[in-house]
């Protein structure tokens, strides 16, 4: 095994323009330094791997394409860098938030709940604030630790609990990719010469453009990222500026007191679960920093990217839509969405005073939503190699081929359904991972005592060390249980939720997480002192 490890090194030492030594510059750097570590020589019982496989991978390191999936990055491994890293944060997290979907999402507040744009915008802007305060807590634990988000829900969930928690995240990363795909499409559709180009064509422009660069792995990844936010920025303030005319500042909510409270609720849930469904990758993409890294930039840089950018896209949006009331050319681009062309026609319609440049404006918001769906890419195919340890020796470029035709399937498959899949599938996205990260708070900061020298980073792949993950499955099932009882969803109400105004009220993510976080300290204290672990 180790000579197997020495000759992959070796290999990818040949391939790299600078020695290891050297301080990186940049984060992007540092990981192409480690990228092609041999993943198998860890985690295979044998180190064994086909012929076949042991070709592809050499083939992967002649091209400098990172071959690590979920194992472990070593202390020495780590690169030193500069405190010109600490901005990356910053950048990476808006690059990847400054997108047309979360544009789409700030509209359903005027154009599904009925919200005024004050009560839209104030919703949204606090329900991104909640949302993304987890997220930046659990990117903290990547320089730490140096494994990936998934591997680091074993020192709670444990071992087998985990896989239906990477499940539960595979889904998410496909289905969020998927929800962009079909809004990128609609984008490029609307914009072409009398919709000479398919929502289809559009769709597949964009799964591919995406699916080639997490094929090259985590450091072409940030270089892509350290750069995207920039183009996205210009048109998006373009877009404010042609639009915000029709902006109805005015017009109250829609429905009574009770009603308008429900709705409220609702779309101040929908905002935070779409913020919150970045824990699941939050430590991915630091895992190459070393352990002495600044856990409070990390947070602080990860909260202001995400919150601004949140922020940013989603009053946008809220203020497109609410112009519904008051431009019968935006009142028709948005009922036209039942022909398919979705809330990118709307978002066109916005540009279209601007006449060609309009056009050429959407076409970059539209192929801006690939910096939004390169993360959930990559991470689906790294957590794929967790269900199973034969998966593992599959290596990662393979499992984010298969992510990226599942979703590229699914968004052909509904991409006329868009409005029920965008208000149903991101609330429900919050409510396993609400319940998540309660688990993982308390374990952390009860039982763990708030020490980070109470995690053994060196038993990660070792279930026998880890926790059983009783409790922690129990209290996940009973906050589920909770989440069903207060959710509002277009196709089921929960019995609770039901009781506030017309449509009821989504309150599944605060009620999911305070039966989790109640439940799990009990559970917990019994299984360690019946189990010992």
């Amino acid at each position: 095994m180790a000579t197997q490890a020495d000759r992959f090194d070796a290999e990818k030492a040949e391939t790299q323009p600078h020695p290891p030594s050297q301080p990186t510059p940049s984060l992007a750097a540092a990981e192409h330094h480690t990228s092609g570590h041999d993943r198998h020589a860890e985690a295979s019982p044998t180190g064994r791997l086909p012929s076949w496989l042991r070709s592809f991978e050499h083939t992967l390191l002649k091209y400098n394409i990172e071959t690590r999936g979920i194992q472990r990055v070593e202390d020495h491994e780590k690169q030193r860098l500069s405190w010109f890293a600490y901005l990356q944060v910053f950048v990476l997290w808006t690059s990847i938030n400054l997108a047309l979907n979360n544009v789409t999402l700030g509209m359903l507040g005027p154009a599904v709940y009925g919200l005024s744009f004050t009560d839209s915008a104030i919703c949204a802007a606090l329900g991104a604030l909640l949302g993304s305060l987890p997220v930046a807590w659990i990117a903290t634990w990547g320089p730490l630790s140096g494994i990936r988000t998934m591997v680091w829900g074993r020192y709670a969930m444990g071992w087998y609990p985990s896989k239906l928690i990477v499940v539960l995240n595979i889904i998410v990363m496909l289905g969020y990719a998927l929800l962009v795909a079909i809004i990128a499409g609609q984008v490029l559709s609307a914009v072409s010469p009398n919709g000479s180009m398919s929502v289809v064509v559009g769709i597949i422009i964009v799964a591919v453009i995406t699916w080639a660069v997490t094929t090259f792995g985590i450091a072409v990844f940030h270089y892509y990222e350290r750069f995207a936010w920039l183009p996205q920025l210009i048109v998006f303030c373009i877009l404010y500026g042609v639009s915000a005319k029709h902006f109805d500042l005015t017009s109250p909510s829609v429905g009574d007191s009770r009603t308008v409270i429900g709705n409220r609720l609702s779309f101040f849930s929908i905002c935070l679960s779409a913020a919150i469904t970045y824990s699941g990758l939050g430590m991915d993409y630091f895992v190459y920093w070393p352990a002495t890294t600044s856990r409070s930039w990390i947070f602080g840089m990860t909260l202001l990217g995400l919150v601004l950018s949140f922020i940013f896209t989603l009053v946008l949006g809220a203020g497109i839509a609410s112009g519904i009331n008051t431009s019968k050319l935006y009142a028709n681009a948005w009922t036209d969405s039942q022909g398919g062309s979705g809330s990118g026609a709307l978002l066109v319609e916005a540009y279209s005073p601007l006449g060609n440049f309009g056009k050429f404006c959407a076409v970059i918001v539209a192929l801006g939503g690939i910096a939004n769906m390169i993360p959930p890419t990559y991470s689906a195919g790294v957590d794929f190699q967790m269900l199973n340890r034969y998966f593992d020796k599959v290596p990662r470029v393979i499992w984010n081929t298969i992510g990226a035709i599942i979703y590229t399937v699914c968004a052909l498959a509904g991409r006329n359904h868009l409005g029920v899949i965008f208000t149903n599938f991101l609330a429900l996205m919050g409510y396993w991972l609400a319940i998540w990260v309660a688990i993982l708070l308390e374990e952390f900061l009860i039982f763990r005592k708030a020490k980070l020298s109470n995690y053994d980073w060196h038993v990660w792949n070792d279930r026998r060390k880890l926790p059983v993950g009783i409790a922690a499955l129990i209290a996940f099932l009973v906050g589920w249980a909770g989440a069903i009882l207060c959710m509002a969803q277009v196709w089921y109400t929960g019995p609770i939720s039901r009781l506030v105004g017309d449509y009821g009220a989504d309150m599944g993510n605060y009620v999911g997480f305070s039966w989790a976080a109640l439940i799990y300290p009990p559970l917990r204290w019994i299984e360690l002192r019946r189990l010992k672990r």
